[in-house]
């Protein structure tokens, strides 16, 4: 596979208004990317491509949209077209957690945390994909996380939502394999950023220093997209790397168990005036 040129792309990024999103218009802008950014709040949005316009020489779009909804990237490829705007790669980013016992949850925000983090990914791919393929050129890097790798109380349905992002994006990795067209899945850990401000909790990692930045998790992203070959997924940072691999070696029921505990423990440890991830 040939050398990624950046400054060729013309990329949707969802849930651009902040975090990694925001992170990834940046660090794509600046290798020259243009942009599409996509998410509710516009007047974010609108900010921070005044901000990509002003330092680089881009074209950045903005567009304000519910992505939990249906057909969500039918929308987006009719309003992009309405624009006269190719979108040649896509970084599905967006997503939102939701912290409490299943059984307590309101279903209606059960649901829409399941078409924003999972159906909207899928829908959004399907929608982008066959034109990367017929161009054979192009990427679709789709933001999971490091709990796609465990079973989370207080998270179930969110880390289900995750697992199948990673599962559905490495199983298009190989499907696209010889296309030309680049597919990763990407899967931070703790960041910083309003994830836990949003589902009102918080992760000690943030105070014992251990979480990552936006800017380094989109850089290890972006890093392992450059690859002449890159691997169908990438855990941000060996840390994180370790806690997703040690649950393999355990039975499933202790594996659970584990992350149950841990779960608990860091739910009774944390901090709500403090955000993360």
């Amino acid at each position: 596979m040939s050398s990624l040129d950046h400054s060729q792309e013309t990329v949707l990024v969802t849930g651009a208004s902040s975090g990694i999103g925001a992170e990834f218009a940046r660090q794509l802008g600046a290798r020259g990317s243009d942009l599409v950014l996509v998410a509710r709040r516009v007047d974010r949005l609108e900010t921070l491509a005044a901000e990509i316009r002003t330092t680089r020489r881009v074209r950045v779009e903005v567009i304000a949209a519910d992505l939990a909804v249906d057909a969500p990237g039918e929308r987006l490829l009719a309003r992009t077209a309405e624009r006269g705007i190719t979108v040649t790669s896509v970084v599905n980013n967006a997503g939102a957690g939701l912290w409490a016992r299943f059984a307590d949850s309101d279903p209606a925000q059960l649901r829409q945390m399941v078409a924003l983090n999972a159906t909207a990914v899928l829908d959004i791919s399907r929608a982008f994909l066959p034109a990367m393929l017929q161009r054979q050129a192009g990427y679709l890097l789709n933001v999971t996380s490091l709990a796609a790798y465990s079973s989370i109380p207080m998270q179930g349905a969110y880390s289900a939502a995750k697992a199948f992002v990673l599962s559905f994006t490495e199983a298009l990795w190989a499907e696209t394999r010889g296309s030309g067209v680049r597919v990763l899945a990407l899967a931070p850990g703790v960041t910083t950023s309003e994830f836990f401000d949003v589902i009102n909790t918080d992760d000690p990692a943030v105070h014992a220093g251990r979480a990552q930045t936006p800017a380094q998790v989109v850089d290890i992203g972006l890093r392992t997209l450059d690859r002449r070959d890159p691997p169908p997924s990438r855990i941000s940072g060996h840390l994180n790397h370790a806690i997703a691999v040690v649950p393999r070696y355990l039975t499933r029921r202790r594996a659970v168990l584990l992350t149950a505990a841990n779960t608990m423990r860091n739910a009774s440890a944390s901090a709500p005036d403090v955000a993360a991830t």
